[in-house]
């Protein structure tokens, strides 16, 4: 049977084993049917006792409803919540790339991602930067971008896990273009026939013409020009101490941002149980809870599921849109 959806477990240490259970189980058994988690069994039928959720663990082609489990041994996994541990890092990885597998071969419409812990996988010997930069290079994808979604603003970032050195000098005027192409796409699949995008500035008050830096005439301001030339609806740059606050009510449906904190922070602000974690620019679909692994909680069943339930909801959607 073809599975509509893949869900990784993320680090087994964290809390993605029970966020899952949990949003399995407040959906209902049609769903179960169509989603597979790639994970550990054990870790999963842990979680669902701490979390008191009642089914059973099944495996991917098991009659009957439960949670259907593609196991992916990794030795070496404590048996116990909350512990660093390279053994998580690595089998974070291995769940994750199983799932790219299975999606680019075609058996699975889409990838849901649950929280890892990128010094538990660099200590693996996983040298990314989160998930977004190892989907794009398991996938083949020369670039990717992070698109943080939810009811009332939607931000995709230029650069995200570097520092912000690296960030103003990757905010090119061919990455910023990119990074307004691909959002204006993503917008249009998901049926804005004419998405309204604004592109925040990287400098206070967009430089104040060269005073407080040159990077967003040079830089920025081209690229939208040249995205306006193509026919997208966008403008900027605009400060991004005002772009946030008219999305939110209305003026525009995406923003681009130059950098993490400048898209995290209003989105975190606004949106913090619902917002979902969707990478862009990938020959699949993958989209994520935007929270952490939550070392400090894993165990207690007291993680909140609500970002894996819209995250499987924006999966849902994206399967149900069509891929340009």
């Amino acid at each position: 049977m073809k599975q509509s959806i893949v869900i990784t477990m993320g680090d087994p240490s964290g809390v993605g084993a029970e966020v899952t259970v949990r949003a399995l189980a407040a959906r209902g058994a049609a769903l179960r049917e169509q989603v597979r988690v790639i994970g550990d069994r054990s870790t999963v039928a842990r979680a669902a006792a701490v979390c008191g959720v009642d089914l059973p663990v099944l495996a991917p082609d098991e009659a009957g409803d439960g949670i259907r489990v593609d196991h992916v041994a990794v030795d070496g996994l404590p048996e116990t919540f909350g512990v660093l541990s390279p053994a998580c890092g690595e089998a974070s990885y291995r769940y994750i790339a199983r799932a790219v597998d299975l999606a680019m071969d075609g058996e699975a419409a889409s990838i849901v991602t649950a929280p890892i812990n990128k010094e538990a996988l660099n200590a693996a010997g996983h040298h990314y930067d989160g998930h977004t930069g190892m989907l794009a290079h398991l996938t083949g994808s020369k670039s990717s971008w992070m698109l943080l979604a939810s009811e009332r603003l939607n931000v995709v970032h230029v650069s995200t896990h570097v520092s912000l050195r690296d960030a103003i000098g990757r905010a090119t005027t061919e990455r910023v273009l990119e990074t307004i192409r691909t959002g204006h796409k993503h917008m249009k699949r998901m049926g804005l026939e004419a998405p309204r995008i604004a592109v925040a500035g990287i400098n206070p008050h967009c430089g104040e013409n060269g005073l407080f830096g040159r990077e967003d005439d040079e830089a920025i301001a081209p690229a939208v020009a040249a995205a306006k030339a193509e026919g997208i609806n966008v403008v900027g740059p605009i400060s991004a101490d005002t772009v946030y606050h008219r999305a939110y009510n209305g003026a525009f449906d995406l923003v681009i941002a130059q950098y993490h904190d400048q898209g995290h922070i209003p989105i975190k602000l606004v949106a913090f149980d619902t917002a979902v974690n969707v990478s862009l620019g990938l020959p699949i679909d993958r989209c994520s809870v935007d929270h952490g692994t939550a070392f400090d909680i894993a165990g207690t069943g007291k993680a909140n599921h609500v970002n894996m339930l819209a995250a499987l909801d924006y999966a849902a959607r994206m399967g149900a849109a069509a891929r340009g």
